[in-house]
């Protein structure tokens, strides 16, 4: 027999039913929240949903991910109702060059959502972390699936110091942050998200004219940082991480004068070699 959702009173199950009366409504960027107990990748899912017509504004929730997916294939799995990982489908009407902006967007409405509820110092390490301090509290990955962006979020809730899928990783719980509480924190993130992509999508995707690139440098744990950047290929690059472009991009000075005045980066994964002061 499968244990109840129930039985653990401190990672009570979410409402569907709730979720629905609370964020879909005429107006809504959200049409249609779904909470099922156990998958694989809600991202997954949702990339076969689209293919089967799954509309702009459909969430799916799981209380436990199996193979959850991340940067570069890797995998992860989270204990039952320890977390939020969720996914969404969009279909932003705006230039293909600034969808890469979506994955920023996203995780300024954490790090917003996580600084209001939970009152911690959330922070953005580019492209798609979110941090306390240098450990990770949530992350966001962003999929194409034809004209649609499904984009899925990991966030630590309730994870104890032996339940990290890595010691880097933290959670609210570990952080004893105000509000542990998922479901007016998935509230808070999806009504974020909705602003932040609302003003955008208005824009045409321009992140300086909707304000989006000034409230991701002003998250930015990345930006002036020196960072060492590990690129497809098994090549290495340090510098100092100098802006993000209007497609969302990372602006980095190297070290090496024989790489350029700067390079522009559209993926790699980030390390921070000294925090900006």
């Amino acid at each position: 027999m499968s244990e109840s959702p129930y039985s653990d009173l401190e990672r009570p199950p979410l409402s569907e039913q709730a979720l629905n009366r609370a964020l879909v409504r005429p107006g809504s960027l959200w049409s249609a929240i779904g909470v099922v107990g156990e998958t694989g990748s809600t991202n997954a899912d949702l990339v076969r949903a689209v293919r089967d017509g799954a509309g702009e504004g459909t969430v799916l929730v799981a209380e436990s991910q199996t193979a959850g997916r991340g940067r570069l294939g890797r995998t992860w799995s989270t204990p039952p109702r320890s977390a939020l990982t969720f996914s969404m489908v969009l279909r932003p009407v705006v230039p293909i060059t600034r969808y890469g902006w979506l994955t920023l967007l996203v995780g300024v409405a954490v790090a917003t959502a996580v600084r209001r509820l939970a009152e911690v110092d959330a922070r953005l390490k580019w492209p798609n972390d979110v941090l306390i301090g240098e450990r990770k509290l949530a992350g966001v990955l962003a999929e194409r699936a034809g004209d649609a962006v499904v984009v899925g979020v990991g966030l630590n809730v309730s994870l104890r110091e032996e339940e990290l899928p890595v010691p880097t990783a933290t959670s609210l719980t570990l952080q004893e942050a105000a509000c542990t509480d998922r479901d007016p924190l998935l509230r808070a993130v999806l009504r974020e998200v909705e602003s932040h992509y609302r003003d955008w999508t208005e824009a045409d995707g321009d992140a300086d004219a909707c304000g989006l690139r000034a409230a991701y440098l002003a998250s930015s744990a990345t930006i002036g940082s020196r960072i060492r950047v590990e690129l497809p290929g098994e090549r290495t690059l340090t510098g100092l991480a100098a802006g993000i472009d209007p497609a969302g991009h990372l602006v980095v000075t190297p070290d090496d004068p024989a790489e350029g005045p700067e390079r522009v980066l559209s993926a790699g994964d980030v390390v921070h070699v000294r925090p900006r002061t």
